[in-house]
């Protein structure tokens, strides 16, 4: 029996010629007694590195005696497995896990604001993934079949930026120096079209992971749509970074299991596992197994304990989650935050600079000039040359495909080639519905239904779905496919149908990434009252400019009898007030077209389309011309002494009062203001034309009447919650009745005459 293994002192051995080896614990001793068999070269001595040794080293024994605790603890650096990694160690890996390591210690210390943690410890990952597999051309970065790469935990943008920049994308090292500055390329989290390879905003955490599955379902849906055999147009990979913030907020969890029940095989999420979050260790908070988590869900989960320097083990746990065909890929990371630091594996290097000499050590430890700032060594950017170079080969390669394409497949090539352009078919405003008096009293939902149903034939882009409310939002087309795996026999992924089940939050954030990953319109359809679970997503949608339609129906105490509960009171003020938001009420078939041309037409707006249960009667004068507009005056009448404007269903209940006040001598003109947005777009004159000087405007909405001091001197709408009865019941117990509304009109009217002055119209404003 061996009792020893003698360690050869006089040799010194070389990495780079032995294949790298993954091993038992049981086998070792073996391994160590026939290294010369097994490489032709003897063990280093004194310190012996793990895989590959430039990354960190770790002190043995000269000798080492079978089971002590000596050789027990250095046997745990060796990977457990006895199988042959793929991996190819290149002398450049070092030096540039390095470089993006003090890149972001100085990018974060030149701000000193921004979390240097995260990219400390996650940049072996990171350097893996872009030198071996992500497939992109940073000089054209909207490259249709690049992957795409998402960093959920986005406050680790730092190395974001860092790797923008090394692979040659538009961001310079002036740029990295501006981090988190006014004006600045490089923010605190990552903006969409802002920031030059930037996929989608982040930065509220479990975002990106559910902006991720949607970015992977788009490609699912395109490969359906578009690929053909021998032409496998469509193939690209989604990769998320994300950490225990994003995995304990709710929206993480309702993305990730409608991803394992798609089998979305295109998606792998590389979860930086530090243990850490703002309040210290996450045994405080956050405690569940992940792995079994995701494993419910319907994920493939991989294990890597040592995500600090083992790049086989990282490498091969992405070279088998690009196998995987149906199911998405958790590759779980063990990693130490703010690896190198004095306080590393700490909450301390999570959110602050690092001090000058803690920063200066880790470079010094790095091999890299202490004193010295935003270094990027001659080795690392020639590395990373060679990427760029790949990418642009890849793109090269593909372009010949799809040219082959376009020669079998004309038509799929030319609505493809649409469809990426962002451009919508010709002609398609001219199947949108028209109406006109007399045409039946429809609820909005039944008229946004019939719009769907004229124009989803034509404008493929439209994908839709609902959050399992798809009888009540009418959001589903007669010869609609669901998007499914052909295995559940429901649908397949051709489908432009999304079943989100109750998971309103990730609908959300799901659009925005079937959005930003192009060629798609996405609409999701739930109540109105339940787009406020999905506030976080919408507010996004607008910040990105991203093009996504809600179907939010059901809005206001027109629900009836489901009550306060489902009946939105504050929702309309709240996204009225986002920027960049469209919050569409037509008040009847033109303008539910106009609603939807104009959603369709913004190109850089997302749009809530907030709907009826109620039916409504089609109004007078209604046109979607006039609609499309915002705002525009649907009863017109001269010297007016009263102007009452109004949205969606309460306009009927405005041209009601104005008829009562006019039977009284009352002048009274009525507006339909359906998107505020779109009107205060309009020029100033026009505006003015509307809501003119010369008499008081009354405003009259069944929402809180917040906002509305803009467009009105007086206002009328709910004073508080709603009340569970039949809608017409519920109507009239607030006032909101034509006969009601000719009572405040005749009281706005004699308070403005007693008032005495000039009315002038709400619109001009000092400033």
């Amino acid at each position: 029996m061996l009792k020893d293994v003698q360690v050869n002192k006089e040799r010194v051995y070389n990495w780079r010629f032995w294949p790298r080896l993954r091993w038992n614990r049981g086998v070792a001793w073996m391994i160590l007694h026939s290294f010369r068999l097994l490489s032709g070269r003897s063990i280093p001595t004194g310190k012996i590195p793990t895989a590959p040794p430039h990354l960190g080293t770790h002190p043995i024994p000269d000798k080492l005696p079978i089971k002590t605790s000596e050789t027990e603890a250095w046997l745990s650096h060796i990977p457990r497995l006895l199988t042959m990694s793929s991996f190819q160690p290149e002398s450049s890996d070092a030096i540039a896990i390095n470089t993006i390591r003090t890149l972001a210690i100085d990018i974060v210390s030149k701000s000193n604001s921004g979390h240097p943690g995260a990219p400390m410890g996650m940049a072996p990952v990171s350097h893996v993934l872009f030198s071996r597999f992500f497939k992109a051309n940073p000089k054209n970065p909207k490259w249709f079949n690049r992957d795409r790469f998402v960093l959920s935990n986005g406050h680790a943008c730092a190395l974001q930026y860092t790797l923008l920049h090394l692979l040659g994308y538009n961001v310079t090292i002036d740029d990295l120096k501006n981090f988190r500055q006014l004006g600045s390329i490089t923010p605190g989290h990552p903006e969409a079209g802002v920031t030059d390879g930037i996929e989608v905003t982040t930065g509220p955490l479990g975002q990106g992971i559910a902006n991720a599955v949607g970015l992977a379902i788009a490609q699912c849906h395109f490969a359906g749509s578009y690929n053909k055999e021998g032409f496998e147009l469509i193939n690209n990979h989604t990769y998320v970074f994300l950490g225990d913030g994003c995995l304990m907020e709710g929206v993480s969890g309702e993305a990730s299991s409608l991803a394992g029940h798609l089998q979305l095989g295109n998606l792998i999420a590389i979860y930086d596992d530090n243990h850490i979050s703002i309040d210290g260790d996450t045994n405080v908070a956050f405690t569940e197994d992940v792995v079994k988590r995701y494993e419910a869900y319907g994920w493939e989960v991989l294990v890597v304990d040592n995500g600090d320097d083992d790049l086989a083990a990282i490498h091969d746990a992405i070279a088998k989650a690009q196998q995987s065909k149906d199911k998405p890929t958790l590759i779980k990371l063990r990693t130490t935050i703010g690896y190198g630091s004095k306080l590393q594996g700490t909450h301390g290097v999570h959110g602050a600079p690092l001090k000058a000499d803690d920063a200066a050590n880790v470079k010094t430890k790095f091999g890299f000039d202490p004193q010295a700032h935003f270094v990027v060594p001659d080795e690392t950017k020639a590395a990373y040359a060679k990427i760029v170079e790949r990418g642009a080969t890849l793109e090269a390669e593909w372009e010949k495909l799809f040219g082959a394409y376009k020669s079998k497949y004309p038509e799929e090539h030319a609505e493809l080639c649409r469809r990426i352009a962002g451009e919508l078919p010709q002609g398609w405003e001219q199947k949108l519905p028209v109406y006109k008096v007399g045409d039946p009293a429809i609820a909005s939902r039944s008229l946004s239904e019939k719009v769907l149903q004229a124009i989803s034939g034509t404008v493929v882009e439209l994908v839709g779905g609902s959050a399992d409310l798809t009888g009540s939002n009418l959001t589903r087309v007669k010869e609609a496919v669901d998007f499914q795996p052909r295995s559940t026999g429901l649908g397949d992924y051709s489908g432009r149908y999304i079943r989100y089940g109750v998971r309103e939050h990730a609908m959300g954030a799901i659009m925005n990434g079937l959005a930003a990953y192009g060629g798609i319109i996405p609409f999701g359809g739930t109540f109105l009252n339940f787009v406020s679970y999905a506030a976080g997503a919408v507010r996004l949608s607008a910040l990105s400019h991203h093009q996504v339609i809600w179907v939010a129906t059901h809005d206001s105490i027109g629900l009836g009898e489901d009550g306060p509960t489902h009946q939105p009171v504050e929702t309309a003020a709240h996204f009225r007030a986002i920027p960049n938001l469209a919050f569409w009420r037509p008040a009847d078939g033109n303008e539910t077209s106009a609603a939807y041309l104009v959603a369709l037409k913004s190109k850089k707006t997302p749009s809530i389309l907030s709907l009826s249960r109620q039916n409504l009667p089609q109004l007078e004068n209604s046109t979607i011309e006039h609609a499309v507009k915002g705002g525009y005056v649907l009863h017109e009448v001269q010297n007016e002494d009263l102007t009452i404007v109004s949205t969606g269903s309460e306009v009927p209940i405005a041209v009601e009062a104005a008829g009562l006040l006019e039977k009284e001598g009352i002048k009274t003109r009525v507006v339909s203001l359906p998107c505020w947005e779109v009107f205060d777009a309009q020029p100033q004159e026009y505006k003015l034309s509307v809501l003119r000087s010369g008499a008081p405007i009354l405003s009259v909405e069944a929402y809180a009447t917040l906002g509305w001091q803009k467009y009105s001197h007086e206002q009328f709408g709910l004073p508080g919650w709603g009340a569970s009865g039949p809608y017409q019941k519920v109507y009239e117990s607030f006032g909101l009745t034509g006969a009601n509304i000719a009572n405040l009109g005749k009281k706005t009217v004699e308070f403005y005459k007693k008032k005495g002055g000039e009315v002038v119209s709400p619109l001009l404003r000092a400033f």
